[in-house]
C-alpha cells in the first residue's frame, strides 16, 4: 500500500509537471482594455482645441500619474491656424541598452467635429489598449529593452489629407528625437490604428519594414492568430511614417476594412458596439510576443 502511494504521487507529480509545461500562454486581457476604451470613449469628440481634448489629457495623465510620464508640448501652423498639441509618453525601463515604442494617436477628426464623432476605434480603442499594456511593464525593470508607450496628437488632418495636413505628433516627435540622439536608440517603432474592430482583419503595410511585420506574424502564429493578419495589402499613411523616414523599423498594425465597404470609418457609426475585447485581446497578444521576439534579435 504504501508502494503504490509512492507510485501514485511520483505519477501525480509528473502529470502535474507535464500539464504546467503545456499550460497556455497567459493572454492580453482584452476586456480591461476595452473597459478603458469605453471610459475614454465616454468623453466625447476630442478633437484638437476642444474641451473633450483637455479632458482627453487629463484622463491619459491620471492613469498614469505614478509612471515615468513626460509631455512633449509643441505649437504647429495648421490650414486652422496655429495649434497647440501634445505628445505624452511613458517610459518602462529595460535593462538593455534601447528602446521599443509603442505608439497611438488619442484624438479624434479636426473635420468631424460638427458629427458627434467620438472615435471608438479611431484612436479609442489603441488608446484603451496602450492604458491596459502599461499594467504588463509598470513595477518592475523590463528584461529587454525599455519599452516606452507613445500617445500621439494630431495624427488626423485638419483640413483634408495631405503630406502637410497630417501627422503632426509624429512628425514633431520623429524630429525631436533625431535632433536630441534618442532616435538611435529606438530598436522598434509599433503603431497601433482602429484594431478593436469585431471583425479584425488587419493589413500588411508596404510602407513598414518588412522585417519587423515578418516578427509580428510569427508573434500571431504563436498563438494561432494567423487568420487575422495579412490577408490583405496595403501602402499606408500613418504616424509610422515620419520615423520609417529616419530609418526607424517600424511597423504599422492597423485594420482599414471597418464596416461593410469601411462604412465605418470616419462616421458618427464609430462607436463602442463595433467593438471587441476578443480582437484587443488578439491584438495585446501580438504586440506583447512581438515586443519579446524583438528583444532577441
Amino acid at each position: 500500500m504504501i508502494r503504490f502511494r509512492l507510485i501514485f504521487a511520483v505519477l501525480l507529480c509528473s502529470i502535474s509537471g507535464i500539464a504546467h509545461a503545456a499550460a497556455p500562454d497567459t493572454h492580453f486581457d482584452g476586456a480591461k482594455a476595452l473597459e478603458y476604451t469605453r471610459q475614454f470613449v465616454a468623453i466625447g469628440p476630442r478633437w484638437v482645441g476642444s474641451p473633450g481634448h483637455v479632458k482627453a489629457e487629463a484622463f491619459l495623465r491620471k492613469q498614469f500619474q505614478h509612471d515615468q510620464l513626460e509631455v512633449d508640448t509643441f505649437t504647429t501652423n495648421t490650414p486652422a491656424g496655429p495649434m497647440e498639441m501634445h505628445n505624452y509618453i511613458v517610459k518602462f525601463p529595460g535593462k538593455k541598452d534601447g528602446v521599443i515604442v509603442l505608439a497611438t494617436h488619442y484624438e479624434t477628426n479636426y473635420p468631424l467635429r460638427t458629427i458627434n464623432f467620438v472615435g471608438a476605434n479611431d484612436g479609442g480603442s489603441t488608446t484603451g489598449l496602450l492604458i491596459e499594456m502599461a499594467n504588463h511593464f509598470r513595477g518592475r525593470t523590463l528584461d529587454g529593452y525599455s519599452v516606452w508607450l507613445v500617445f500621439l496628437d494630431g495624427e488626423e488632418a485638419v483640413k483634408s489629407w495631405s503630406t502637410s495636413d497630417s501627422l503632426y505628433g509624429s512628425k514633431h516627435l520623429a524630429a525631436k528625437w533625431q535632433s536630441d540622439g534618442t532616435l538611435k536608440r529606438v530598436k522598434a517603432f509599433l503603431l497601433a490604428d482602429m484594431i478593436g474592430d469585431k471583425d479584425l482583419d488587419i493589413y500588411r503595410d508596404r510602407n513598414s519594414t518588412p522585417w519587423l511585420l515578418d516578427l509580428v506574424q510569427q508573434a500571431a502564429a504563436h498563438f494561432g492568430y494567423q487568420s487575422y493578419f495579412f490577408a490583405q495589402e496595403n501602402q499606408i499613411e500613418d504616424d509610422h511614417l515620419p520615423f520609417v523616414q529616419r530609418g526607424v523599423p517600424s511597423a504599422d498594425i492597423i485594420d482599414l476594412d471597418y464596416g461593410y465597404d469601411n462604412a465605418y470609418h470616419h462616421t458618427v457609426d464609430d462607436t463602442m458596439d463595433k467593438l471587441s475585447a476578443k480582437s484587443l485581446t488578439i491584438a495585446g497578444d501580438v504586440f506583447l510576443e512581438t515586443i519579446r521576439l524583438v528583444n532577441q534579435r
